[in-house]
């Protein structure tokens, strides 16, 4: 035991939940509704520039967003766009 004592320990016990894309947009959409922005618009501000502060920190938004990949939210935003629109067939 007093190796131990000369070693720095990890505590694991509180490992964030993983989100899928859709439930963490969905938070931050409604964080942003609450605070009275418009969501689309912050939403496509943080996509272009990925400047966080245009997200709300209310909900831990801010947070929650910088979690997915904008570029990976972009294309599910488009390949979304392009099934809805029946561009593909």
């Amino acid at each position: 035991m007093s190796e131990n004592l000369n070693n720095t320990m990890k505590y694991d016990g509180f490992q964030e939940q993983e989100l899928s894309m859709s439930e963490v947009i969905r938070i931050v959409y409604r964080a942003l509704k609450e605070r009275g922005y418009e969501p689309e618009n912050q939403i496509v501000g943080y996509i272009l520039s990925g400047d966080p502060t245009y997200i709300t920190s209310h909900n831990d938004a801010r947070k929650l967003v910088r979690q997915v990949e904008r570029d990976d939210l972009l294309a599910a935003i488009l390949k979304s766009y392009i099934e809805n629109e029946k561009i593909a067939e």
